[in-house]
């Protein structure tokens, strides 16, 4: 079985401050480890017994009966945890890669997510390889109406005055479009009545200037 610790029933100061030492390259790890240095100094209202912590009776620690993941930040898995879901799958394969990596690197946090997600399709996958199918969209609001009223009804809301909103503005730009295409199609008309004139006009110009070109040559040649 993987990552089984020591069963060690207790811890002493010198050994917290070892675990802090060995990580020290990491901003901020183990900065209350140590009891002269305490960085919630002069703050924190003393007790008497508050570092008393370094050297305290750890709980027994439970069996792994599966395997379980933890952070490189610590040096073995908690007294107790959860094990109705291990690691297993493609999802699973992508929780180990995760936990190679520190908890301050996207390294760890991003495969994990993609894990969840993957692991929600396995779920399903699992739930039709024993003959059940699920629909997950009326399990959803099935869930939300039975425990969100209030949220669903907000939602249904929200969308009810969004669609009418947008229905509002098409039928308004249809209209808009409407009187722009009537306006193109008289701007055009008109343009287009005015080419003809036009046309007119430049095919009775030379009916008009020819005689006068003529009268004007004959008076010329004429002297």
């Amino acid at each position: 079985m993987k990552n089984i610790p020591e069963q060690e029933a207790s811890v002493d100061a010198a050994k917290d401050r070892a675990i802090a030492e060995s990580y020290k390259n990491i901003k901020g790890w183990g900065v209350d480890a140590d009891p002269e240095n305490d960085p919630t100094y002069p703050m924190k209202n003393w007790n008497g017994a508050d570092h008393l912590r370094f050297n305290y009776e750890k709980p027994v620690q439970q069996p792994l009966t599966v395997e379980i993941l933890h952070s490189t930040e610590r040096p073995g898995v908690s007294r107790v945890f959860g094990t109705t879901v291990p690691p297993s799958g493609v999802s699973g394969a992508l929780r180990r890669f995760a936990f190679k990596f520190s908890e301050s690197t996207y390294s760890h946090w991003l495969p994990l997510m993609l894990a969840d997600r993957i692991n929600v399709i396995e779920g399903y996958i699992d739930d039709y390889k024993k003959g059940e199918f699920q629909n997950p969209m009326a399990a959803r609001w099935k869930a939300e109406w039975k425990y969100n009223k209030k949220g669903v009804l907000k939602t249904a809301a929200v969308v009810t005055v969004a669609t009418t909103f947008v229905v509002i503005f098409l039928m308004r730009k249809k209209k808009w479009m409407g009187a722009v295409k009537t306006a193109a199609a008289g701007v055009a008309a008109t343009g287009a009545a005015a080419v003809k004139r036009a046309e007119g006009f430049a095919l009775k110009i030379p009916g008009v200037i020819d005689p006068i070109i003529s009268a004007v040559k004959e008076r010329t040649f004429s002297k």
